[in-house]
């Protein structure tokens, strides 16, 4: 099912190019520094239960698709928040979604899976209500073999580097025991502060309150809520491997207020009388502030913005977070992070990863903003726009103005494990074929780009991530 040429250019020209580029980057080790995979997997080294619980369950990609043509969730096995019944049946969830396959045409997610299909369990037929059954036994055999363990499968993948993503209150059970366990594999974790620096983040006092407990820090007034920060921040470095936090706030509000006016929307916060307004401003300020703590403990900082998160709020009373509600909104980035820049803009040894969801802000904003203050990169194309369509419009309108090396390659952003090879595989296709038409275009020396494909599948992101 996977032609070799794939995502290469159809000018035989340029195509022979990219070929050439990417047998230089092909086989280079996957250094993936944003993610949501589980840790657990790797701590504890369980069989994946069923091809069910591995592709479709926990993997919004494939069930928002699903859910937009009358799919329900629970006949797809999520899981409710209130415990209430779902199918419990994998090879039922299974059948939805190999009876379904045609809605993924076109799609990214189908050339994830067809990857993952294909080079992890050797599945060579279409998948449909017809051979449903049949490659769901392949995989399910599979899946109770030693050589299809989580560890085993991070080695088979080639993969130097993987971080996952927890909370402030999350005591990074998991990631102890990796290290503990003598396991080589390179599983860190990184900084997601969401939960205790929005007020509009459901359980915010309570979860302050949690943070003071695990830190011995006061969290009840503003000089103890940062220091409950730093600490945890510290702890995150020294037990999970931490090297960069990540900001999930709905715009890329930023501001610098004095001690005191933080101090006093920081009382309204935990009071519970805070603004929708003035949240926005104390999501800001904590931005600044995440700022300033990378400035001293050298955290990469990486702002998420311009998701809609939890569009749905059916799906979101019954299932929770993170089950493909959440949509793209327009984002402005230029005066929005003024305050931000105006503090540590300039700083050379801090280093702030912007992405967006709102590609028209790629050469208006980011690119200049990048292409010219020191503490600032572009993160890759993300979320709804890590396709080949969008990884191309991404580096035709980044690189005009922020070059290559205001970017920091590629990091795959998934929970679904077996889609880690995949992802990398598209980017660098379609780096090394967007390089082939600068060389085929004598707009760059065929030295030259085989040197930024390098760069762009493994370098920069060792570099921007201090790994």
């Amino acid at each position: 099912m996977l032609h070799p040429d794939r995502l290469f250019p159809s000018d035989p020209t340029q195509r022979d190019i990219a070929r050439r580029l990417y047998a230089e980057v092909g086989h280079l080790p996957i250094i993936s520094p944003h993610g949501h995979t589980d840790p657990s997997w790797f701590a504890k080294n369980e069989a994946f239960p069923n091809p069910a619980s591995l592709f479709v369950v926990p993997d919004h990609y494939a069930f928002r698709m699903l859910y937009s043509q009358g799919v329900t969730l629970e006949s797809l096995g999520v899981p409710r928040k209130d415990g209430g019944a779902v199918e419990s049946d994998p090879r039922k969830i299974w059948r939805q979604l190999a009876q379904n396959w045609h809605l993924f045409r076109g799609t990214p997610t189908r050339m994830w899976l067809d990857h993952a299909f294909e080079t992890v369990f050797g599945v060579t037929e279409r998948l449909s209500g017809a051979s449903a059954d049949r490659i769901f036994d392949q995989i399910d055999a599979c899946l109770q073999k030693p050589e299809f363990l989580p560890r085993a499968l991070f080695e088979r993948f080639n993969i130097e580097l993987l971080a996952t993503t927890e909370s402030p209150l999350d005591t990074l059970e998991h990631h102890r025991a990796i290290r503990e366990s003598g396991w080589k594999g390179r599983v860190i974790t990184a900084f997601r502060p969401d939960p205790v620096v929005d007020p509009e983040f459901e359980g915010f006092q309570a979860n302050v309150e949690t943070l003071g407990a695990l830190s011995g820090e006061n969290t009840g007034t503003w000089a103890g809520y940062l220091a409950a920060l730093r600490n945890r921040r510290q702890y995150f470095k020294e037990v999970g491997g931490a090297t960069s936090t990540d900001h999930g706030h709905a715009t890329a509000t930023t501001a610098d207020l004095s001690d005191a006016d933080a101090e006093r929307l920081f009382e309204k916060a935990l009071r519970g009388t805070i603004t929708a307004a003035e949240a926005e401003i104390f999501r800001g300020q904590m931005l600044t502030e995440m700022a300033k703590m990378s400035l001293d403990d050298g955290l990469v900082m990486q702002i998420h913005p311009g998701s809609f998160r939890n569009h749905n709020p059916g799906v979101f009373e019954r299932f929770g977070r993170d089950k493909g509600a959440d949509i793209p909104t327009g984002t402005e980035y230029v005066r929005a992070l003024k305050p931000l820049l105006d503090r540590v803009g300039n700083e050379r040894d801090l280093t702030i990863i912007l992405f967006t969801l709102d590609e028209t802000s790629y050469a208006r904003e980011l690119a200049p903003l990048a292409g010219h203050y020191p503490a600032l990169r572009v993160g890759p194309a993300w979320w709804f726009h890590d396709s080949p369509e969008g990884m191309r419009r991404y580096r035709e309108m980044i690189t005009e103005t922020a070059g290559f090396y205001n970017t920091v390659g590629f990091n795959d952003d998934t929970r679904a494990f077996c889609s880690i090879p995949a992802r990398h595989d598209v980017a660098r296709r379609v780096d090394c074929a967007f390089l082939a038409r600068l060389v085929a275009e004598h707009r760059l020396e065929e030295d030259e780009a085989a040197e930024v494909a390098v760069d762009l599948a493994y370098t920069l992101a060792k570099k921007a991530y201090k790994l």
